[in-house]
């Protein structure tokens, strides 16, 4: 099946759902991650998710960050790690940011995963997709999961090095993985649809950016889009958003937490 370029029109013809009432309606986004060292990167994998649209957010730390977090995002509900109790009610799970111990990882995986509900939504990044690759069974219905890998990510889930093609290295991914995947620009959904999304530059390669990529593709999820919609629509808000953020600080000066802070206004001009 031939890959769909993603511009605005594609996106205009394919509208994100646009629920009704109050916060429950756009769902409830849980972010597991962040470090004794890295918690800014559930920071931002938070706020981009409410800034995509998502009505709710918890966080689940190292214990060490959770009033310093509870501080720096009062808009969420932070506990300490695993917050497996909290899964049980999420409408998202996004598992990964800022980790950066793989036994962990896995153990929080198990935990947190097994405890989520048959509808509930996952999107796995960085060492997250590191414990994927040693055991796909981490992932209990990859129907319903949008994998965010960089190219060093792909390489530990394919087993080999993905060569000079992202986009085939996505479809390669998906058809292993069963989830939609999300690549470099590319993505690949397992019923063999494929699209790539071509106007990201060179400024999002940026501490940070990943994370909050993946918390867009989460926000998209919690307000009713499906994991290849969330992950089309996350690829060009991201990049749309690096590039308004261009006339400013140049193609490489921009911060990932100033990108996230354009994700709203993106969405809103589509």
């Amino acid at each position: 099946m031939p890959r769909q370029v993603i511009t605005p029109k594609v996106l205009r013809e394919w509208p994100l759902p646009d629920p009704q009432g109050g916060k429950e309606s756009r769902g409830t986004v849980l972010v597991v991650g962040g470090s004794k060292f890295t918690p800014g990167a559930v920071l931002l994998a938070g706020v981009a998710a409410l800034r995509a649209g998502a009505g709710r957010l918890q966080l689940a730390v190292a214990e060490e960050t959770t009033i310093a977090l509870s501080i720096a995002v009062p808009e969420a509900k932070v506990v300490g790690l695993p917050g497996a109790d909290l899964a049980r009610d999420a409408d998202v799970i996004a598992l990964g940011p800022g980790l950066d111990d793989i036994d962990e990882t896995t153990r929080l995986m198990r935990e947190v995963l097994g405890e989520a509900g048959p509808e509930t939504a996952v999107v796995l990044d960085a060492y997250a997709l590191g414990a994927l690759s040693k055991d796909p069974k981490l992932l209990p219905s990859p129907e319903r999961a949008v994998l965010t890998p960089n190219m060093v990510e792909a390489e530990h889930l394919l087993g080999h090095e993905p060569g000079d093609d992202p986009g085939a290295a996505a479809v390669e991914l998906t058809g292993k993985y069963g989830a939609v995947v999300s690549l470099f620009g590319h993505i690949a959904a397992p019923d063999g649809r494929r699209w790539v999304e071509e106007s990201g530059d060179v400024g999002l390669g940026t501490s940070g950016s990943g994370d909050a990529r993946a918390g867009i593709v989460a926000g998209l999820l919690a307000r009713g889009a499906d994991p290849a919609q969330a992950a089309c629509w996350a690829a060009y808000v991201h990049a749309v958003s690096g590039q308004r953020l261009t006339p400013r600080h140049g193609r490489t000066g921009f911060l990932a937490r100033e990108l996230v802070d354009e994700v709203a206004h993106t969405i809103a001009t589509l």
